[in-house]
């Protein structure tokens, strides 16, 4: 059976330079995170995001991808490609390499996310990485060390990390269980960057960029928050995220009542549980009256 390339059988992979970000994405530095990500990224040392939901992980990935300048020379000024996996339970080690497609009477191989960004210096970012099964991380460790390596068995080849690749991985500590953790054999390849929901003062100045409404209403959003994440002692699971304050945020910009906005933005994307939903309500009404 004859080996194909991609342009031979009619097939075109998406050109690396398409995973740029042209445009400063809005993030807010709550910490010394964009520090600690430049020192890493310089000296080639694999991130690890730790943190709940809608805190800004991803946002700060997408930050700093179009913050640094790629630093192989070719003087791109839109920063370095990020290429991002969002991680599942059915996610194989082909998905993330690659494998050959049958097409017609020819085979061609496709890169997956995580070659292709080892080729062409880029940053792969594994995003949720414990919803991953564990036999398919485990090919990524020769990637976090001083081998900087990508085994593609399939084809019999070692390839060696480009200059500018950085593994980037995230996760919800708060969704962890003895079945979705990461192997300790993993963690340790990596240094830990900790999120949390920024204080309000800061979450208040998001939710207004983010949204555009009015900054007394995204005080008011944000003092909401942190009402309602002291009701996790009380049976919700986790606190509303700054995403959803933002998404709050802009149904009231666009004329929907503060209250109403809450209910369907905070209170039902929350929780079911009708006892919850009615503490939140209450304080939804305490705020917005």
């Amino acid at each position: 059976m004859a080996l194909a390339t991609d342009q031979q059988a009619g097939f075109k992979q998406i050109a690396v330079e398409d995973f740029r970000i042209t445009e400063e994405p809005y993030y807010l530095p709550i910490s010394d995170e964009v520090q600690l990500f430049e020192t890493a990224y310089r000296e080639k040392v694999p991130v690890l995001l730790k943190g709940p939901t809608g805190a800004g992980k991803t946002r700060f990935v997408e930050y700093m991808s179009w913050r640094l300048h790629n630093r192989n020379g070719m003087g791109h000024e839109e920063g370095v490609p990020l290429i991002t996996v969002a991680c599942h339970e059915d996610l194989t080690a082909s998905d993330l390499v690659g494998r050959y497609l049958l097409e017609g009477d020819e085979t061609r191989w496709i890169d997956g996310p995580i070659a292709r960004a080892v080729k062409n210096g880029a940053i792969c970012y594994l995003d949720e990485i414990v919803e991953a099964r564990k036999d398919t991380t485990v090919l990524i460790h020769p990637l976090t060390d001083y081998r900087r390596l990508l085994p593609l068995e399939k084809r019999g080849e070692l390839l060696e990390a480009a200059d500018g690749f950085l593994l980037v991985m995230s996760y919800n500590p708060g969704y962890q269980s003895a079945l979705k953790d990461l192997k300790h054999s993993t963690r340790q390849r990596f240094i830990a960057i900790e999120f949390d929901y920024p204080p309000r003062e800061q979450e208040a100045q998001i939710i207004a960029k983010e949204s555009g409404v009015d900054p007394a209403i995204a005080n008011e959003l944000a003092k909401l928050a942190e009402k309602v994440r002291n009701l996790k002692e009380h049976g919700l699971g986790e606190g509303v995220s700054t995403r959803l304050l933002v998404y709050a945020g802009k149904l009231i910009h666009d004329g929907i009542t503060p209250r109403r906005a809450c209910q369907v933005s905070i209170v039902w994307a929350l929780t079911d549980d009708q006892e919850v939903q009615r503490s939140i309500e209450e304080v939804v009404s305490s705020i917005f009256e």
